[in-house]
């Protein structure tokens, strides 16, 4: 079985998905399990401690106020699906998980 877990930003997002994979792990140890983050947020630093593959998007949220932040927006989306699609394509998971976060939504 092979399984993408995407998601992170903080703890609460992150923590909860190293648990679902590591159930997944004990249920099925043969289990192919590829995590799919934010660039430069924590789960690029946590979920490999904790013994994971995890691939990064270049992904943030919306803000409120029109700052060049908001104008970089869709270029980020839009080279964020193009990258998830590849992810999905190569590694070609059974199953995709999105546990909140900004990567969750490419995929």
């Amino acid at each position: 079985m092979r399984v993408i877990i995407s998601g992170g930003g903080t703890g609460g997002h992150i923590f909860p998905a190293i648990a679902i994979a590591d159930a997944i792990k004990q249920e099925r140890p043969d289990a192919e399990i590829l995590f799919v983050g934010a660039k430069g947020k924590m789960e690029m630093e946590k979920v490999p401690k904790a013994g994971y593959p995890i691939e990064g998007l270049w992904i943030s949220g919306f803000h409120r106020k029109l700052t060049l932040r908001n104008l970089m927006f869709p270029l980020k989306v839009a080279i964020s699906l193009a990258k998830a699609w590849r992810i999905i394509s190569r590694f070609r998971p059974d199953v995709v998980a999105g546990v909140g976060g900004f990567a969750s939504g490419p995929l």
